[in-house]
């Protein structure tokens, strides 16, 4: 790629010298020899349109590293993050910098997943059917959802975007946004009304014009798997992609390349049909047999779901809150299943229209297409899961809340997310803090199907002999005994005496997390704050905002979170992070690996464990500033073979088994 008549790996170059344009312009600027290293890399993939793996230590700046060879190729690029907030960052903080420094032009996009957005078509019959206490708005009026309806009408005339994140005042779980948010269920697509004004539509057309295209991960797979259906793309086609936290790319194609039959997409479907019905002009015979046939799907959803209950309970044994069912397994629930799947047939055949076809310029038509094609798909799903047959798929049930789910996940994504997504462009960049196990890229090839790449390990920027200190106790008991979950209170409790609360203590598991609280909640005088007593932003609000504040949290506060300063000077994690050889996903692929004949622990679950406790460490030190101590309380990194494998990966901090080193560091 030529940057005029200059090679744009020369050109990147002279942009990070001592002397170059982001030095001038970015305010408290520090030239890295590790960002130097990875945006040269950066530049020489898209020039040859290669694929780089970038191990970027914490500290190197890999953000900007990759943003300013994209921005300086002039082709559009797209970057996909692990989560919103990356994504925020990126398109807030980092561009507009970019923008101005560079003295480039450029334009970019922010694009999220279409529950992020406000429907136009969605909120005027919903406001319609409140206004007119018509259909189920009984109910949403008890509800007092009409006290909001003021500030969302004020909110739409004002939004560029329609991007729910503005309505900032509002609660994160407010139950309206999923009447009236841009669900692709209820997607009329082209021929909506309000198509030509929809903010997606909107937010396709300025993706499509700009240089720079922000996604997550989520989006990024939804889009794909998307792709072929109606909706057609989303995403607008780039020559590169870039994938920062690509840790997480496997996980999230898992979810979005499977299958799922819930009672809420019954009942969600139950609910948009039965409203049509109450407010549509259809003929009357027809009204009345789907009015008929929604009973049915009412009736025999009901009998399916608690013969599912039954069948965990008794026949398959289930306990747990995922776990794995076979077609066998699920012959006492085959009959019931069948029975809602004809139910929905016949919703389909009573809403179709006949005669001489579908009018395109019937919205009212084009709602009830939307609803016939749901109920069709939906039954093709819960056939699919019924019969549990297909080798490629790992089957299982999951109860969450007041849902109750069947699955099917595929076992490999790796052909998947090659063929889908990284084939469709030129150039791909994958990065994250953490990729590479013992210094060798190939776990994470093999999870995501690369044969060949450019390869660059950075190390952090971050001074951790000086900045840190690696606690592991003298003596633990192991994790399976019933005196563990109270030597971690001892541990955490002398731990966080020294550091004066100002911690995260992470679990493997809410089971030890219950156990521990209470203990630690009687034996600290500091605050406590619990994951799942307020949202995940809020926790960590407060957390800022709070003078020696303590958080004990489980998996979603592993990684995604950024707290700079002395707010956290502690960093303590009960154990290990093993996955779980129960979840159903993860059995599936050990099972998977074994009839390869691999070895399952040492090339699947150990590497994944690695990653996990990494990105869960790397919470502590996130700046040149920062100071604190890591403390791993597992006894297995000192008894266990395996443990050298986890100890080789940890930062290279002093490690201590004295509290007196403890408080020698923080005093």
């Amino acid at each position: 790629m030529i940057f005029g008549s200059v090679p744009l790996t020369t050109v990147v170059s002279a942009t990070f010298s001592d002397t170059g344009p982001v030095a001038r312009a970015v305010p408290g600027f520090e030239p890295r020899e590790g960002q130097r290293r990875m945006a040269a890399a950066v530049a020489a993939a898209i020039e040859d349109g290669e694929t780089l793996l970038a191990e970027a230590g914490t500290g190197t700046g890999k953000t900007l590293a990759y943003l300013i060879p994209a921005i300086l190729s002039r082709q559009r690029v797209l970057v996909s993050t692990g989560t919103k907030n990356l994504q925020e960052q990126v398109f807030f903080k980092d561009l507009p910098s970019l923008r101005e420094s560079l003295g480039v032009p450029f334009t970019a996009t922010l694009m999220k997943g279409r529950s992020n957005y406000l429907c136009l078509h969605r909120w005027e019959s919903y406001r319609d059917a409140v206004e007119g206490n018509t259909g189920t708005s009984g109910r949403l009026i008890e509800s007092g959802d009409h006290v909001l309806l003021p500030v969302i009408q004020q909110w739409m005339t004002e939004t560029q975007t329609g991007d729910r994140a503005e309505l900032r005042d509002l609660p994160e779980d407010l139950p309206l946004w999923k009447e009236i948010s841009a669900d692709a269920d209820t997607c009329l697509g082209t021929e909506c009304p309000r198509y030509g004004d929809c903010f997606l539509t909107l937010m396709r057309q300025r993706a499509a014009e700009s240089d720079v295209v922000i996604v997550n991960h989520h989006l990024l797979c939804a889009d794909a798997s998307v792709r072929q259906s109606a909706y057609g793309e989303v995403i607008p086609s780039c020559p590169t992609l870039i994938v920062d936290e690509a840790h997480q790319l496997e996980d999230v194609a898992t979810q979005y390349f499977g299958i799922a039959f819930s009672n809420f997409r019954v009942d969600d479907l139950a609910r948009d049909t039965e409203r049509l019905l109450a407010t549509a002009t259809l003929e009357f015979e027809r009204t009345e047999a789907a009015a008929r046939a929604l009973v049915r799907v009412a009736d025999t959803s009901a009998i399916f779901f608690a013969a599912l209950s039954l069948a965990r309970s008794m026949a398959i044994g289930l306990s747990d809150a995922r776990a794995r069912y076979t077609g066998e397994a699920m012959a006492d629930c085959t009959e019931e299943g069948l029975m809602l799947a004809a139910a929905l047939e016949e919703l389909e055949r009573s809403l179709t229209k006949r005669g001489s076809g579908l009018d395109a310029a019937d919205e009212e038509e084009e709602s009830v297409a939307t609803l016939v094609r749901r109920a069709r798909d939906l039954r093709q799903d819960l056939r699919f899961l019924l019969r549990a047959d297909d080798e490629d798929f790992v089957f299982y049930l999951e109860q969450r809340g007041h849902g109750t789910f069947l699955r099917a996940s595929p076992v490999d994504v790796s052909g998947i997310v090659r063929d889908v997504l990284f084939d469709r462009f030129r150039t791909v960049v994958l990065t994250s803090a953490t990729l590479a196990i013992d210094g060798s890229f190939d776990y994470i090839k093999g999870r995501l199907g690369i044969a060949v790449a450019q390869e660059l390990q950075v190390p952090s920027e971050f001074d951790y002999r000086q900045q840190a200190l690696l606690y592991l106790p003298r003596r633990m008991p192991p994790p399976k005994s019933p005196s563990f979950a109270e030597a971690v209170a001892r541990e955490t409790i002398a731990l966080l005496t020294r550091s004066r609360g100002r911690a995260f203590v992470l679990f493997t598991s809410y089971r030890v997390l219950r156990a521990v609280r209470p203990l630690v909640e009687m034996g600290l005088p500091y605050p406590i704050l619990v994951q799942g007593t307020a949202p995940r932003s809020a926790l960590i609000e407060e957390f800022r905002s709070t003078p020696n504040a303590v958080l004990l949290a489980t998996s979603s506060f592993w990684q995604g979170v950024d707290v700079v300063g002395e707010s956290l000077s502690c960093v303590v994690i009960d154990k290990l992070p093993f996955a779980s050889p129960g979840d159903p996903v993860t059995s599936a692929r050990i099972e998977a690996i074994k009839a390869r004949g691999g070895d399952a622990f040492a090339d699947y679950q150990v590497p994944l464990a690695i990653l996990s406790l990494q990105q869960g460490l790397g919470r502590l030190i996130r700046h040149r500033t920062d100071r604190g101590v890591l403390a791993v309380l597992d006894p297995r990194l000192a008894t266990m073979g395996y443990g050298r494998r986890f100890l080789a990966s940890l930062p290279p901090a002093p490690v201590t088994r004295d509290l007196g080193a403890v408080d020698r560091f923080f005093k």
